[in-house]
Formats: structure tokens, C-alpha cells, sequence
């Protein structure tokens, strides 16, 4: 099986941890989004500050390359896509990429951010990405998964649909 697989939704949602379980197991390539954001966008997020679309453009455009490249070989890789045209974008880079949309209650989801060790993100800008997210429509194909279950259950459950997509 050689998908190219987003593992998308809001930060903390549990994007690298279930993400990378599916490599393993798939035995695909991972990357997490953070990899691709340049120093700019980093210091805006570290501060408090949520990104703009003109800052998200360069960074989406980067990861779909790198899903582009790794077409017929397959590829993990975490993204946030909150947007529907974020998710167009990267489906104009490649076009048979599915995305896994890991979704859960706020109030969970902020715990799990305020929790985190060493990562940029402030917690304050869960919020920001809850406001922002345009869920998936049924047309996107998007796998819905709710962040309550374990991340070893959701990564079963993420590879039993794309199992199930490619018999």
C-alpha cells in the first residue's frame, strides 16, 4: 500500500503522534507540517499569533511538493488543512491524496495542547484554529475520526479505511 496520506485538523488533536504510528505500521515516510513552516511563521505562532492565508501559501505549496514527489511511493505527512482551499491546494499537488481528519471537543483538544512539552504552539490559539476550521464536505472524502480514542486506535482505524479503499 503506498498512500499518500494528511493526517489533518487542529494542533493538538493528536496530528503527529496517530500520523506516525501509520508510517510505521505502513512502513511509509513520515513528516509532520511543522518541518515546513519557515522561521517567520514559527515566531508569529510561538507569540500568540494565529497565521493568515498569505502566510499559509508558501507553507502549503511546500508540503504538496513533497507529497508530489513521493507519489507511488507513498507518504505520512501532519497538517492542519483547516480550510477547504488548504486542502484544494494540496490536492491540486496531488491529486490522490487522502486526508484523515482527526476531530474532537474543544475543551479535550485545548487540555491536550496545554499539556504539551516544547512545542510552539500556544494553547491560546486553539481557539483561533476551532474558528477557523471549514470541516470536510462529503464531497473532500475525508475520514472523520474522534480524538477521544486512543491514538493506536485511531491509527487501526485510519488504515482499516485505506485498506478497505484500495481491495
Amino acid at each position: 500500500m503506498t498512500p499518500l496520506l494528511v493526517l489533518m485538523g487542529v494542533t493538538g488533536a493528536g496530528k503527529s503522534t496517530v500520523g506516525t504510528l501509520i508510517a510505521e505500521r505502513l512502513g511509509l515516510p513520515f513528516r509532520d507540517a511543522d518541518e515546513f513552516h519557515p522561521p517567520a511563521n514559527i515566531a508569529k505562532m510561538s507569540s500568540g499569533t494565529p497565521l493568515t492565508d498569505d502566510d499559509r501559501w508558501p507553507w502549503l505549496d511546500a508540503i504538496g511538493a513533497h507529497l508530489a514527489g513521493h507519489r507511488g511511493v507513498g507518504c505520512v505527512v501532519t497538517c492542519s488543512a483547516l480550510k477547504r482551499a488548504y486542502r484544494d491546494r494540496l490536492r491540486e499537488a496531488a491529486p490522490d491524496l487522502r486526508f484523515i481528519h482527526l476531530h474532537g471537543d474543544a475543551a479535550l483538544v485545548a487540555m491536550r495542547q496545554a499539556a504539551r512539552q516544547g512545542h510552539f504552539m500556544p494553547a491560546s490559539l486553539v481557539a483561533s484554529q476551532f474558528a477557523t476550521l471549514e470541516p470536510p464536505a462529503p464531497d473532500e472524502r475525508v475520514v472523520v475520526l474522534d480524538v477521544a480514542a486512543t491514538p493506536e486506535a485511531l491509527a487501526d482505524a485510519a488504515i482499516a479505511v485505506l485498506t478497505e479503499d484500495a481491495g
